[in-house]
């Protein structure tokens, strides 16, 4: 008996510390993880559906990531060809004209015209700090985007593999597990639903902004306003920052070229309709996919994302998802 024991207490403290160090080990790439999981259950329909036509596993697998690469990349890099273009074309159009000077310190007198007495913006100087930033952090730059190649091919392979064995995966979680097999499905169906309502309501809201950007780019008369609308639509992914990244340069653009009433319109049309459409979107989005209190789903949100980041935008209702499932099987079972 007493060698039972020890074997016991043995087994599960080699366990316990086989299970730290994986964890360490899998720590850089846990982020990689969780979004090859995510969009993996997101693409599960595709890939059910192609697996259904006879198709074995690795096929379905193939063809199911070609369709998200092909959905995916191709508008990324048309998008990346016309944004290069057209700031080509207004790079020349300014530097062949000899006016770049002049046009850089009409916007900075601008600018100083709006802030307050007492506070001056010296445009030339944050110029001059941004252009000797890249200069000495030229290195990292590179580095960061070999980074981030590495992870989007990383990912690539996560989806494969999960969408390929996932149903095997779950069946072992399901094993291993010591609740009943009607606790673990609704643990289960519930952060299905979550991760679904999560990913899918978070880029309808993403395309939402950029629609209504590229609408109110239009009637002040932004040039090429359709095509900063498709990138208010990507930087609307970005936590605090979000459409400000186009907003407010093309606000700018309209104060200094004297459009003042535009910039005034164009600055109140950014502000109440882009920029607080998510905060009364998303809760109801998301939480209508979930079943969860609007307002916990908010919180839940905006937690997430100080906490983690911009993964935390999932993780944090995938938090409470769990919890709220947790508690209604606490309900039943435990009376």
């Amino acid at each position: 008996m007493q060698q039972k024991v020890i074997e016991k207490y043995f087994f599960f403290g080699l366990l316990f510390v086989t299970l730290v160090f994986v964890f360490f080990i899998f720590r850089p790439f846990w982020i990689v993880l969780v979004l090859g999981a995510s969009f993996a259950i997101m693409l599960y329909p595709v890939y059910e559906w192609l697996n259904k036509k006879y198709l074995p596993s690795w096929l379905a697998s193939f063809f199911t990531l070609v369709f998200f690469i092909v959905v995916l990349c191709i508008p990324l890099l048309g998008l990346g060809s016309i944004v290069f273009n057209q700031s080509q074309n207004l790079y020349h159009s300014v530097a062949n004209n000899g006016n770049f000077s002049p046009f850089i310190n009409e916007v900075g007198e601008k600018i100083n015209q709006v802030l307050p007495a007492g506070i001056s913006f010296d445009i030339n100087e944050k110029i001059s700090s941004f252009i000797s930033y890249l200069t000495s952090h030229l290195v990292n730059i590179f580095s960061a985007t070999a980074n981030v190649l590495f992870s989007f091919i990383l990912l690539l392979l996560a989806i494969f593999y999960f969408l390929k064995d996932g149903k095997y995966w779950r069946e072992k979680i399901l094993k291993l597990s010591p609740l009943s097999n009607s606790d673990d499905e609704k643990i289960i169906t519930k952060l299905l639903q979550t991760i679904n309502g999560v990913m899918r309501g978070t880029l309808f809201i993403a395309i939402l902004q950029g629609i209504l950007m590229g609408f109110g780019l239009t009637i002040f008369g932004v040039p090429n306003a359709a095509i900063w609308g498709v990138v208010a639509a990507i930087t609307s992914l970005i936590p605090s920052v979000g459409t400000a990244m186009i907003s407010v340069p093309a606000i700018v653009f309209l104060f200094a070229t004297g459009h003042i009433i535009p910039a005034v319109g164009l600055t109140i049309w950014s502000t109440i309709v882009v920029g607080t459409i998510d905060n009364f979107l998303t809760p109801y989005v998301i939480g209508s996919k979930i079943n969860i209190p609007p307002f916990l789903i908010l919180f839940s949100v905006l937690g997430g994302i100080a906490l983690l980041g911009p993964i935390g935008v999932l993780i944090g209702p995938l938090a409470v998802s769990l919890l709220y499932t947790l508690t209604e099987i606490y309900q039943i079972e435990f009376k």
